[in-house]
């Protein structure tokens, strides 16, 4: 038994070995062996009978074929009118089908509803047990009330603090406009330095003259007594002393007239000094102010304080220079009655020596006078010189004053863009506060939404009218979201779903009437609802679905049924599907014999296909199509068709 297999394996190697591999060779060696077609026409033309013994090989044998000739079986085709309906095989399907699934998890209390039963659209199918949601829908609302209430309070804060942003900007002008104020009382206080010290230099350059003149009052006094003792001494020294003493009238006149000169610069000395302790003291008391309440160094108020110290200490000063003028009016004054004195008493020491020692005594004693006056101008000069030191240090002690009103004006502005920067830090809060106020709104009425639409989901109504194609949920079942409460279908109108093959498709138009035929028998008409645009990716064909009409609703989802679309007419050529051949490049097609008798492949498409063959397109109107022996010519090879019927 296997040397049988082993034989029969081998010759089967051989032959497919001959038919693949060998083709060519073969199809020569085959053309050899076939008569050409010059030999039976030949053999068509011979009168002489073939011998009735002679078998049909010896008579072809007799033909005279060309060298290279094929014989083959051929059969010559007419194109047909084929009919123009769309022939395809489908299955009934509903129009409409949807499992109603809950939304919301609960507990079904309502009675189920059989399967079977027809529903109407927006029925009741299952309704689900509440619980707590109409307390949570409440809450929810509460929750609205209460983010809707806030609104009016952010508001009013945003209000606030907009109204803040005025007054923050007036304060920075404010302190702006006061630093220009403070640089310029800075510079006119350290302007106010060189004045002062040069007070105190001419202050200091008076108190060598006053000495000096201490010094000759000291030195009249000897020569009083020189007068006294020459008035004693004799008349002639009296009458000298007389023209002496008339001579001192217009220096004492002089005197006093220098004395009460100086009596208005003591007033306005005593007034201006005056004036700077009101200033000192409307400052300090403005220093006091702004530093209890914050706005202002303590070291402002020291300054403030200081400056009022010093402009009392020169109203003092005024004064005493005041006094001092005045006590220099009473010595200038004292001098000038001393000097009219001196001329009396030079007279009478003229008419007596007496009168003349009185006189020469009463000339001591108005050089004593002069001696204390002098002594009293230099008191007066040192007094000069300390408030002239006085006036340099409160010149000073302005410029201190102003520099710390500076910084106090750049403080006050820094302090009030902080004001500000505050007051728009509150708008931003406040809108903060306005806009969460709003989000909590908006998240209340979505929980409301949210709690209300939870609500509605607890009844379950069905989509579109139609049937039941399964129990609803059972009394007390427990639904979770996702779960099924029941399958609808409609069925009427109902569709009948077919795949097309992609040569047919270009001829269903959508609206074209079309037929089908049941499993039953029962025949339905209709029209092409649905013809897709994409193939399906396995069997390369397209989906047609046709609406038909149901009202009794006897045709059922998912019966066979025998489609027939109305279409246009075609020519095709019918064609058993043995003849159907491919050629080197994989197109499918037919192979014919021309009229110079070779093999022609020719393409077609395949328009039907039927119990008795293939109806194909692409054909001329009449054609010789090889229907054996296909396989083994090619384009061009010469060949010898053969008319006969084919042994099936």
């Amino acid at each position: 038994m296997r040397i049988v297999s082993i034989i029969t394996a081998i010759l089967v190697a051989a032959v497919l070995y001959g038919v693949v591999l060998k083709r060519d060779a073969l199809l020569s060696w085959t053309a050899r062996l076939s008569p050409s077609a010059e030999e039976r026409a030949e053999a068509a033309t011979d009168p002489a009978p073939a011998p009735e013994a002679a078998p049909v090989e010896s008579a072809m044998e007799a033909r005279e074929t060309p060298e290279n000739a094929v014989r083959v079986m051929a059969n010559r085709s007419v194109a047909q009118e084929i009919d123009s309906a769309v022939q395809l095989r489908g299955e009934t399907q509903a129009l409409r089908q949807v499992e109603v699934r809950a939304e919301t998890a609960g507990k079904v209390i309502s009675t189920p509803l059989r399967k079977g039963a027809l529903v109407e659209e927006g029925q009741l199918l299952c309704e689900l047990d509440p619980g707590t949601r109409e307390v949570t829908l409440m809450e929810a609302r509460a929750r609205l009330a209460e983010a809707k209430a806030m609104v009016p309070e952010a508001r009013a804060r945003l209000a606030e603090a907009e109204a803040q942003i005025p007054a923050a900007r007036a304060r920075i002008t404010e302190a702006e406009a006061a630093v220009p104020a403070a640089e310029a009382a800075l510079l006119e206080a350290r302007a106010g330095i060189p004045a002062a010290e040069a007070s105190q230099k001419e202050a200091e350059a008076r108190v060598p003259e006053v000495e000096a003149r201490l010094e000759e009052a000291k030195a009249r006094v000897p020569e009083a007594e020189s007068r006294l003792a020459e008035a004693e001494a004799a008349v002639p020294a009296a009458e000298a002393r007389l023209r002496e003493a008339e001579a001192a009238v217009p220096a004492a006149e002089a005197a006093l007239e220098e004395a009460e000169s100086r009596v208005p610069e003591a007033e306005a000395r005593v007034r201006q000094a005056e004036a700077q302790v009101r200033e000192a003291e409307i400052n300090l008391t403005a220093a006091s102010s702004l530093a209890k309440d914050g706005f202002a160094a303590q070291t402002r108020l020291a300054s403030a304080e200081a400056a009022y110290e010093t402009a009392k200490a020169s109203v003092q000063t005024a004064q005493a220079g005041l006094k001092a003028a005045a006590s220099g009016i009473q010595a200038a004054r004292s001098g000038l009655e001393g000097a009219h004195a001196g001329v009396e008493t030079a007279r009478s020491n003229i008419e007596a020596a007496r009168a003349a020692v009185q006189a020469a005594r009463s000339g001591i004693r108005n050089a004593e006078a002069g001696v204390i006056a002098a002594r009293t101008q230099i008191e007066n000069a040192k007094a000069g010189v300390q408030t002239a030191q006085s006036q340099v240090e409160g010149a000073r002690a302005r410029v201190s004053t102003a520099l710390s009103n500076v910084e106090g004006a750049k403080a006050a502005v820094i302090s009030a863009n902080s004001q500000l920067e505050g007051a728009q830090a509150g708008i931003q809060s406040a809108r903060t506060g306005e806009e969460s106020a709003l989000s909590a709104i908006q998240s209340a009425e979505a929980a409301v939404a949210a709690a209300q639409k939870d609500i509605d989901r607890l009844s379950i109504t069905a989509p579109f009218a139609g049937l039941l194609e399964t129990d609803t949920a059972e009394l007390g079942a427990l639904m979770q979201p996702g779960s099924a409460c029941a399958t609808v279908i409609q069925l009427d109108p109902v569709k009948i779903v077919a795949y097309v093959p992609e040569t047919s498709v270009s001829r269903i138009d959508l609206g074209a009437q079309a037929g089908a035929r049941l499993a039953d028998g029962r025949e339905v008409a209709g029209i092409v609802a649905f013809v897709s645009r994409s193939a399906d990716p396995a069997t390369r064909t397209f989906r047609v679905e046709l609406e038909v009409a149901n009202p009794d609703l006897t045709i059922r989802d998912g019966q066979t049924a025998d489609i027939l679309i109305e279409a246009e007419g075609a020519k095709g050529h019918l064609v058993a599907q043995s003849t159907l051949t491919l050629d080197d490049e994989g197109a499918l097609g037919v192979r014919t014999v021309t009229e110079d008798e070779t093999a022609k492949f020719i393409p077609v498409t395949i328009l039907r296909d039927t119990r008795d063959g293939v109806w194909v397109t692409g054909l001329p109107d009449t054609v010789d199509v090889i229907v054996l022996g296909q396989e083994y010519v090619t384009d061009g090879v010469p060949v010898v068709p053969s008319f006969e019927e084919v042994i099936q």
